[in-house]
């Protein structure tokens, strides 16, 4: 059941389900807390879940016309002391990785685990910035097409048609993001800082998801960030969107990782 908190005069949506290890799942851009569906039954037999609709997204309200990572963490940090929750395992998709780590940063004592999921501990490269003001411009002056096309390059070439009804779903839930909550992502993320030196010296188990064919995180710029760290690492052969391309491969990777937690 989704639920409420009001955080600096703004409505939180979150959820929260289970008994055990608290786990923090983070939706990524565009997307809400209702990514994480096929994943919540299977966790909460064993752990206390919780979902969060971030800044902007969801049923989560703007709280400003830039959310930073360090914004997003910051709620979080609120929403665990609401809860009473002491220690989590952050499980971030994409951007949610980027908050994760931004928690990890400045609330280092409350993380049992990372678990980032085709996300990158990297800031923006310049291409990359420069590419956030082309979106922002894009989804201002078309925003139906903007995020329609967004969620289609998120998937693999191959499998945009084997998943197409998966597919016209994420979209949906993507449309119900206003404007400013998009705007105020794109540029959160593209002032991100480089958090490279966490996967080096936590002290708490971390497991880095990537997809050989992810248009948005080249796998190959990905990987050698986790070089000469004890970071795990597996690979899928799809897309950015390994909850869905991948669905059952990752329920097993996540389980196993709660494993060593």
């Amino acid at each position: 059941m989704t639920k409420q908190l009001v955080y600096k005069n703004t409505k939180i949506s979150y959820t929260d389900e289970g008994k055990g290890t608290a786990i923090v799942l983070l939706h990524g851009f565009l997307e809400n807390k209702t990514m994480w569906k096929a994943f919540v039954p299977e966790l909460i037999k064993k752990h206390r879940v919780i979902t969060i609709d971030l800044l902007g997204h969801g049923e989560t309200e703007c709280l400003g016309y830039v959310h930073a990572m360090e914004d997003q963490a910051d709620m979080i940090y609120a929403m665990l002391l609401f809860l009473k929750v002491r220690k989590v395992v952050l499980v971030g998709h994409s951007m949610g990785g980027y908050v994760a780590l931004a928690f990890a940063e400045l609330y280092p004592d409350y993380v049992k685990g990372l678990f980032l999921l085709n996300s990158t501990s990297r800031a923006d490269s310049d291409e990359r910035k420069i590419n956030r003001d082309r979106a922002i411009a894009a989804v201002k002056q078309n925003y139906t097409a903007f995020v329609r096309m967004s969620i289609a390059n998120l998937f693999s070439e191959d499998n945009r048609e084997i998943l197409a009804k998966p597919i016209e779903k994420v979209k949906l839930e993507a449309l119900k993001t206003p404007l400013q909550g998009i705007v105020a992502a794109l540029e959160g993320m593209k002032i991100r800082k480089d958090r490279e030196v966490i996967l080096h010296f936590a002290p708490y188990p971390i497991q880095l998801v990537l997809g050989q064919k992810d248009g948005v995180l080249l796998y190959e710029d990905n990987t050698n960030q986790i070089e000469g760290t004890k970071v795990a690492l597996t690979t899928f052969p799809d897309g950015h969107m390994s909850h869905i391309e991948n669905e059952k491969e990752l329920k097993k990777v996540l389980l196993d990782f709660l494993k060593k937690v």
